[in-house]
């Protein structure tokens, strides 16, 4: 690395500091934590790095809004679980992408007529997942969460049976085609997203949308990818107005019976096979190896460390 790289990368390095501080401060003002990012970014949209200190933040509020008001959190799951019915079997994996706190994930498990084999999630932030294993234990619902990125998911292609969203595309406007290719890849029958959706939208809302970065255009999207789109309506029951969730529902072709294809992790970074042992997450082809704190692997590539000796000093679980 020569000079110029190493001031490039000190300077990201405390922006990324100043950016942490102050959002902090801002969230505990009372603000909006992703506006300040934006402001002070200069950035017409959000941020990873923002959408990450902003979301880890939050952690804890959505189980407690959960228990403050248990009867929407079952009717908003049983609703989704409801779209997600036709496509589950007792063999089959779902996975939820931007799982927050489990509060959708556990709900929806509870509420699907058959339990899958595999329910998995993930989020950017690991307080966010850390809240959200202790929630599944206290709901007895068997699930594993990870740490990942919606543009890089740790999984092989087609390797989950089904895929859906709760409102994590969001704040991800205009990169819209690029999550939706990313979620198609890793889906082998069907992708779910339960999104606001711009384009059914009262005006007031979409200038709300407009103001927050907010995705646009996913039937579109969906569409411009050669995809079918099958299901495209707003959604019964919404907890706010201002952001109306409605169901984007994108058929597969179907090549195998669900449930027959086994779990396959792959490095987001190189693309090749991971292996998991108690301690970590790691590629016997490349040496790439990602640690798992307290219980949570942490699968972003941003958490790759290059260790070859790794494989051969644990053994296989």
């Amino acid at each position: 690395m020569n000079n110029e790289d190493k001031n490039l990368l000190q300077n990201n390095m405390t922006e990324l500091g100043s950016l942490m501080q102050g959002m902090r401060a801002a969230y505990a003002r009372g603000e909006n934590a992703m506006e300040y990012a934006r402001q002070t970014t200069h950035s017409l949209g959000n941020t990873p790095e923002a959408t990450l200190i902003a979301y880890d933040l939050q952690a804890g509020t959505y189980i407690a809004g959960a228990r403050a008001n248990p009867e929407a959190n079952a009717r908003w799951c049983s609703q989704l679980a409801a779209l997600l019915n036709p496509f589950v079997s007792r063999q089959s994996s779902i996975l939820e992408v931007g799982c927050g706190e489990a509060t959708t994930l556990a709900g929806v498990v509870s509420y699907l007529s058959h339990k899958p084999k595999h329910a998995l999630g993930f989020d950017i932030s690991w307080s966010r997942c850390a809240h959200g294993i202790k929630w599944l234990e206290e709901k007895s619902v068997a699930a594993e969460l990870f740490v990942g990125d919606l543009f890089e998911i740790p999984l092989a292609d087609a390797s989950v049976d089904v895929v859906y969203t709760s409102h994590s595309l969001e704040p991800n406007g205009g990169r819209e085609e690029a999550a939706i290719k990313e979620l198609l890849r890793v889906a082998r029958y069907a992708v779910v997203l339960i999104e606001p959706l711009y384009e059914l939208a009262s005006a007031d809302a979409q200038a709300r949308m407009q103001s927050h970065g907010y995705v646009r255009g996913l039937k579109e999207t969906a569409e411009k990818l050669g995809t079918s789109v099958s299901k495209y309506r707003l959604l019964e029951y919404c907890g706010n107005p201002l952001n109306p969730s409605g169901v984007v529902l994108i058929e597969k072709s179907i090549t195998k019976s669900l449930g027959d294809i086994d779990l396959q992790w792959r490095c987001p970074l190189t693309h090749s096979r991971l292996l998991a042992n108690s301690a970590a997450y790691y590629s016997p082809e490349t040496g790439v190896v990602y640690p798992v704190l307290a219980g949570i692997p942490l699968l972003r590539s941003n958490h790759a460390i290059v260790a070859s000796a790794f494989s051969g000093t644990h053994s296989n679980i």
